[in-house]
């Protein structure tokens, strides 16, 4: 029964978004129209990926700091969960620009930061592949993550902003907040933040014991 509270609230938040982003009444703004509901799925994925390599940042200084194990386990499993939802967000964001911009891939500096922030993840899962021996794997694979970690902030949220960009909230292109006010978003936005967040804790804990006892046999 441990953590069936947030994991049935989990199942529920992110049904309710699904639901209500694809159901419910949404504000019509000029391009976006009904594209506007993919912002209940892009964005929020972003959002748990996020939290995800965020929390594998910190489970590298917990190993380096420690040497333990477990540390090391929880920062490789929140990076592959953290790459699934990168991989999504990115899908999710290349059928929002075919419709809004009218192709899946334009040149855009947020877009092609976005790919660039996805293969130093990527590397960082190849890097721990190509050392066998446990202990030095560790600690080059979190001595990379916690380079990585702020390379993949400057990306996404400081790169973007210091020049042109079609992506909202980018380049002098007003976010949704600057322009649209409108609860009906918001009812369903801040559910499914919290609720694709949670999934992706769910993942990376499954993953997690997989691999703990992957480790023990």
């Amino acid at each position: 029964m441990k953590g069936l509270w947030w994991k049935t609230g989990a199942v529920i938040l992110i049904l309710y978004s699904i639901i209500g982003g694809l159901l419910l009444d949404v504000p019509r703004l000029p391009i976006l129209n009904e594209s506007i509901r993919n912002l209940h799925f892009h964005v929020t994925m972003w959002f748990a990926m996020i939290a995800l390599f965020s929390y594998g940042f910190y489970a590298s200084i917990k190993y380096l700091s420690t040497g333990a194990e477990k540390w090391d386990l929880a920062s490789v499993e929140s990076n592959n969960t953290g790459v699934f939802f990168g991989v999504l967000g990115l899908l999710t964001g290349m059928v929002w620009a075919k419709y809004t911009w009218g192709e899946p891939w334009p040149s855009d500096p947020k877009l092609n930061s976005a790919a660039i922030a996805m293969l130093v993840y990527l590397a960082y899962l190849v890097l721990r592949g190509s050392v066998d021996e446990d202990q030095k794997r560790g600690r080059i694979s979190a001595v990379y993550n916690i380079f990585a970690y702020p390379i993949m902030i400057a990306l996404l949220f400081i790169l973007p902003r210091m020049t042109d960009s079609l992506h909202p909230g980018n380049g002098g292109n007003p976010g949704f907040n600057s322009y649209d006010l409108d609860s009906r978003l918001r009812a369903v936005f801040y559910p499914a933040v919290l609720g694709w967040i949670l999934l992706g804790i769910w993942i990376m804990q499954i993953r997690l014991r997989i691999r703990k006892l992957e480790s023990a046999s």
